[in-house]
C-alpha cells in the first residue's frame, strides 16, 4: 500500500512548481503584452506627432497591430524549439524576451527628443514582444495540457486563459492605481513607464521559476524527434486550418471585450481613465471566476458542447451588450461581464481542445502557427478596427464584424470532432 501511495505524492509535489511556473510566466507574458493597448491613451503622443490626438492613438494602435505579425515567425521558432528541445527551455526563452522588450520600451526616449526614432524603437521592442508571445502561448498550452490528467484537462487547461486574464488585470489594476496618484500630466509625461519597467523585473523572477520547472513526461517518453518537420505538418493541414477557423472569433472577442475595451471606452467614448480601469478590473475577475466551472462541464459533457455555448452565446449578446455600454463605468462593466460570461466558455478550454487536435511530436508548433496567423489577422487589428470603425462607422458595424467571426468559429467548432479525455500520444 505504501509503494502505491508513494508515485501520487511524489506527482503533486512535482506538479506544483510545474504549475506555479506555468501560470506565474504566462501571466507576466499576457500583463506586458496588454499594458501596451491599457496605457495608449498615455503614450501614444509619446512617440509620435502630438498634433493629433486620435492619429496618435490610431499609429500606436498600427504599432499594437505590427507586434502581432511577428508572431507567426516567433511561433515557428520557440513551437519548433518546444517540440525538438523542451517545452521548457522555450517557456523560458519567451518570457525573458518579451521581459527585455518591456523593459527597452519603458526606457525609450520620446518623439520630442529624438523624432522619429523613438516610433521606430517602440516598433522593434513591439516585434520582439510579437515573437515571445507567438511561442509562449503554444508551449505554455501545450505544457499544462501535457502534466494535466485526461479526465481533468478542461478543467486544468483553464489555468491558461485564467493566468492571462490575471496578467492583464494586474496591469490594469497599475493603471488604475498610477491614474488616482499622478496627474494627467504625469501620467503622459512618465508615469507611463512605470508598468513596463516592472515588466522586466518580473521577467526575472519569471524566468528563475521556470528554470526550475521539470519536463512534461509526454515529451520525456516521445523523446527529441530529428526526423523532418514539413512532411509532418502537411499531414495536418486540416487540423492547422481547423485551429485557424476555431480561433478568429474568440481571438477577436477576446480582445475587443477583454483587452482593449477600458481603452476603448476611455479614448472613444470619454469616460474617466479610473472608472473604465475599475469596470475593467471587477469584470476580470468575474471572467477568472467562472473559468474552472467552464473546464469541468467540458470534461463532463464535451468540448463541443460549451464551444458552441460560447461561440454562439456571444454571438446573441454583443449587440445588446453594446447598446448597454454609453458613458459610465457601471454600464461598462455590466456590458464587460455579460460578454466575460461567454468568453470564458470557449478560452478556458482552448488549450485542452488545441492540444488534442495534434500528437506529440508536432504539438507545439503545429498549433503555434496557425493560431499565431489567426492572432495576427484578426487579434493584432481588434483595436484599431474598434476604434478606427466606432469613428468612422459606428459601433454597431465594428460589433457586426466580431459577431460573423463568432458565427464562423461556431461552425468550425460543429464540424469538429469530440476530444473530451483523450490520450495525448
Amino acid at each position: 500500500m505504501t509503494h502505491t501511495a508513494q508515485p501520487s505524492t511524489t506527482r503533486t509535489t512535482r506538479r506544483t512548481p510545474q504549475l506555479v511556473g506555468t501560470a506565474l510566466g504566462h501571466a507576466l507574458e499576457w500583463y506586458d503584452w496588454g499594458i501596451y493597448a491599457i496605457f495608449v491613451p498615455f503614450f501614444a503622443t509619446q512617440f509620435f506627432h502630438q498634433g493629433n490626438q486620435l492619429s496618435a492613438v490610431l499609429s500606436s494602435l498600427a504599432v499594437f497591430a505590427v507586434g502581432f505579425v511577428a508572431r507567426p515567425l516567433g511561433g515557428f521558432v520557440f513551437g519548433w524549439l518546444a517540440d525538438r528541445i523542451g517545452r521548457k527551455t522555450a517557456m523560458s526563452a519567451t518570457v525573458a524576451t518579451i521581459a527585455v522588450a518591456s523593459f527597452a520600451i519603458g526606457v525609450s526616449p520620446t518623439y520630442a527628443g529624438v523624432g522619429a526614432w523613438a516610433s521606430l524603437i517602440l516598433l522593434v521592442a513591439r516585434v520582439v514582444q510579437g515573437l515571445a508571445c507567438g511561442g509562449e502561448l503554444p508551449s505554455a498550452q501545450t505544457y499544462l495540457s501535457e502534466i494535466a490528467p485526461a479526465g481533468k484537462r478542461g478543467a486544468w487547461s483553464s489555468l491558461i486563459y485564467i493566468a492571462s486574464v490575471f496578467g492583464n488585470t494586474v496591469g490594469v489594476l497599475l493603471g488604475l492605481v498610477l491614474t488616482l496618484t499622478l496627474s494627467a500630466a504625469q501620467m503622459h509625461a512618465f508615469g507611463w513607464r512605470i508598468p513596463f519597467l516592472l515588466g522586466g523585473v518580473f521577467g526575472l523572477v519569471a524566468v528563475y521559476m521556470r528554470r526550475k520547472m521539470s519536463e512534461t513526461e509526454t515529451f520525456a517518453k516521445a523523446g527529441r524527434d530529428r526526423s523532418p518537420l514539413w512532411p509532418e505538418l502537411v499531414r495536418h493541414r486540416t487540423e492547422a486550418l481547423r485551429v485557424i477557423g476555431l480561433s478568429v472569433g474568440f481571438t477577436v472577442v477576446y480582445y475587443s471585450w477583454v483587452v482593449a475595451a477600458p481603452a476603448y471606452a476611455i479614448s472613444s467614448l470619454h469616460l474617466s481613465s479610473s472608472g473604465a480601469l475599475w469596470a475593467g478590473v471587477a469584470s476580470s475577475v468575474v471572467l477568472m471566476a467562472v473559468m474552472p466551472f467552464w473546464g469541468r462541464l467540458s470534461d463532463r459533457i464535451g468540448r463541443k458542447p460549451v464551444l458552441l455555448i460560447s461561440t454562439i452565446g456571444g454571438a446573441v449578446v454583443l449587440y445588446p451588450v453594446q447598446f448597454l455600454v454609453r458613458d459610465n463605468a457601471w454600464q461598462l462593466f455590466a456590458g464587460m461581464t455579460i460578454a466575460a460570461v461567454f468568453i470564458s466558455a470557449g478560452v478556458s478550454i482552448l488549450p485542452a481542445v488545441y492540444a488534442e487536435m495534434f500528437p506529440t511530436r508536432i504539438r507545439a508548433v503545429g498549433l503555434a502557427v496557425p493560431y499565431s496567423v489567426a492572432v495576427a489577422i484578426f487579434g493584432g487589428t481588434a483595436p484599431y478596427l474598434q476604434t478606427w470603425i466606432g469613428a468612422s462607422l459606428g459601433q454597431s458595424s465594428y460589433t457586426g464584424y466580431v459577431v460573423v467571426l463568432l458565427l464562423v468559429s461556431a461552425v468550425v467548432i460543429a464540424r469538429m470532432p469530440e476530444t473530451r479525455g483523450k490520450d495525448l500520444t
